[in-house]
């Protein structure tokens, strides 16, 4: 035999000893998307199943939200009727010092045998400072309207009234202070406001007639129109009449 054709059978032989190649094995050309499961479409009923559970869950989450929000609402109203109490208590406390201080001045003048005035006036006089202080203290200002133009956002008027001294359509009579808090208005000033004087009538007194009569001279009247002069006779001199 050849040494060639042996050398072929050599070979031949040793590969159909090799395990795991056969050159005519269909698995080495198949691809290998071939072994993977094909995926499955899931059934109406599987489907009707799991919206059931994710409207389960997000209604839950709903009514945990609702609550939280139920429960701050209740503790945000808490909180603020708190804070408007602690703030009407401290005004409150404010003014009561006020109060005692009149209380004093009432009993002074009582004690007095309301014969010391002075002091009651004086006493007086020193709470509506305080008062005022306790009000700029809570930015509580007077709005000043006396001679100031009427503005209807801040003035209140009940009537009108003539003046000369008053420009017309200025505050002529404050009868009650009104009040800002802050840029707010807490109350009007009810005001007068002042309006022109009526103008005086007119003089319609004048003669009758075309000609005016002067006024008689030492008593004697002077006609100036000519209307009481008598005629001549015809024989005067001057006339042009026949002479008898």
């Amino acid at each position: 035999m050849p040494r060639a054709n042996l050398l072929f059978m050599t070979e031949n032989h040793e590969s159909e000893d090799k395990p795991g190649f056969d050159a005519a094995s269909p698995a080495a050309d198949s691809p290998a998307s071939a072994a993977e499961p094909a995926p499955t479409t899931p059934s109406p009923v599987e489907r009707l199943a799991a919206l059931e559970v994710e409207k389960a869950e997000c209604k839950d989450r709903m009514l945990r939200i609702a609550a939280e929000f139920d429960n701050y609402k209740k503790r945000t109203r808490k909180e603020l009727s708190e804070h408007e109490a602690k703030a009407r208590e401290a005004v409150l406390r404010d003014f009561l010092e006020i109060a005692d201080n009149l209380q004093r001045a009432v009993a002074s003048w009582t004690e007095g045998g309301k014969e010391d005035v002075k002091s009651v006036q004086d006493g007086v006089e020193l709470v509506l400072r305080l008062f005022k202080s306790k009000l700029e203290r809570y930015s509580v200002t007077a709005i000043e309207a006396k001679g100031q133009p009427f503005d209807p956002r801040v003035h209140d008027a009940i009537s009108q009234a003539p003046s000369t001294e008053a420009t017309p359509g200025t505050v002529l009579h404050e009868l009650q202070k009104g009040y800002r808090v802050g840029e707010r208005l807490l109350r009007p000033a009810i005001v007068v406001v002042a309006i022109a004087p009526p103008a005086p009538p007119a003089d319609t007194s004048r003669s009758d007639g075309g000609g005016a009569a002067a006024p008689p001279a030492d008593g004697v009247d002077i006609d100036l129109t000519g209307e009481d002069e008598q005629p001549a006779p015809s024989g005067a001199p001057g006339t042009g009449g026949k002479h008898s």
